[in-house]
């Protein structure tokens, strides 16, 4: 399975310029069942790296533009009366697809971010009286743009938490640009060809369960997690006045499961501390709600992150 994971990056590399490790960190969340949330300005491939994604794995795609008059039936879709056959028929919305696009998700209100996080967490829907499974796989890729906030509905933390990772994308390098620019310039790009089937999908996330958590290891991740919540405990309490609210027990879960993720993609059937460190920033960098003295002072989570992994003593 391994050799098809990188049949797959080889795949996605046709279209893709750079950007790895943000690839690896969308092979993880799938892997585990999990969300994306993907900050990053326009113009960074999003759309076209979700769509090639859809191709080499072999499942259908959807995108929706979130935009403020958007409602919650043009997401998950409504009952629509037919006067020909005199009943009220199912319309299913762009959310009955496996791999959807939600693009700049703090562009609509909140009844619409409701309804696309409900889905996210129950994989159904409900349209009047009936309830609709959603697609197996189901993956949602939700975008959202840094840079404007007029006219943006910010997500409430408790729905940032339903997202397994929150992924930055930057600018690729200046050797990148110059491919990308050449690339479409050429109209160079490859045919994607479908690597993983939704079977091949199903083994990998079988495989989850073989790899071996150690005692030590769980409880690097459990000390991780605490010492957002309680800094003083492990020496950090400079930290104390900058942390509002640290980690849910959905972050232990996930930090868990994506380090299991992270082992299996490196070809290992246990997880080390080095698992742990390389997929903790995406899992906890929307989980940790920062203080007023920290905004003034201009440090992010992932600064507060990366003191707390400088500070745990590795097992």
């Amino acid at each position: 399975m391994q050799q098809k994971l990188q049949q797959l990056k080889t795949e996605l590399s046709k279209v893709i310029v750079g950007h790895e490790d943000v690839i690896d960190s969308l092979l993880i969340a799938l892997i585990c069942d999990g969300h994306v949330l993907m900050e990053g300005v326009p113009g960074l491939a999003k759309t076209t790296l979700i769509n090639s994604l859809s191709h080499a794995l072999g499942l259908d795609f959807g995108r929706v533009q979130f935009t403020p008059d958007l409602l919650p039936s043009d997401i998950v879709g409504a009952q629509i009366y037919n006067p020909k056959s005199s009943e009220f028929q199912v319309k299913k919305g762009p959310v009955f697809t496996n791999l959807l696009l939600a693009d700049e998700i703090n562009r609509a209100p909140a009844k619409v971010q409701s309804a696309l996080l409900e889905a996210m967490q129950e994989k159904q829907v409900t349209l009047a009286d009936e309830s609709l499974k959603l697609p197996s796989p189901f993956f949602v890729l939700a975008t959202q743009n840094p840079l404007e906030s007029e006219g943006t509905y910010s997500l409430p933390e408790a729905q940032l938490d339903r997202f397994m990772m929150k992924i930055l994308i930057n600018y690729n390098t200046k050797e990148e640009e110059i491919q990308i620019a050449k690339r479409v310039s050429n109209n160079s790009n490859e045919a994607i060809n479908v690597v993983i089937n939704k079977e091949d999908l199903q083994t990998l996330k079988a495989k989850l369960n073989e790899v071996h958590v150690d005692l030590q290891v769980e409880e690097y991740i459990a000390d991780i997690i605490f010492a957002t919540r309680e800094p003083k405990s492990y020496g950090l309490e400079d930290l104390q006045t900058f942390i509002r609210f640290g980690a849910s027990p959905r972050g232990t879960i996930d930090l868990y499961k994506a380090s299991r993720a992270k082992a299996l993609m490196n070809e290992r059937d246990y997880v080390t501390p080095v698992d742990v460190i390389n997929v903790v920033k995406d899992i906890l960098r929307h989980r940790i709600i920062l203080g007023f003295e920290a905004e003034a002072e201009g440090i992010s989570t992932d600064d507060i992150i990366e003191k707390i992994i400088q500070k745990l003593p590795i097992p």
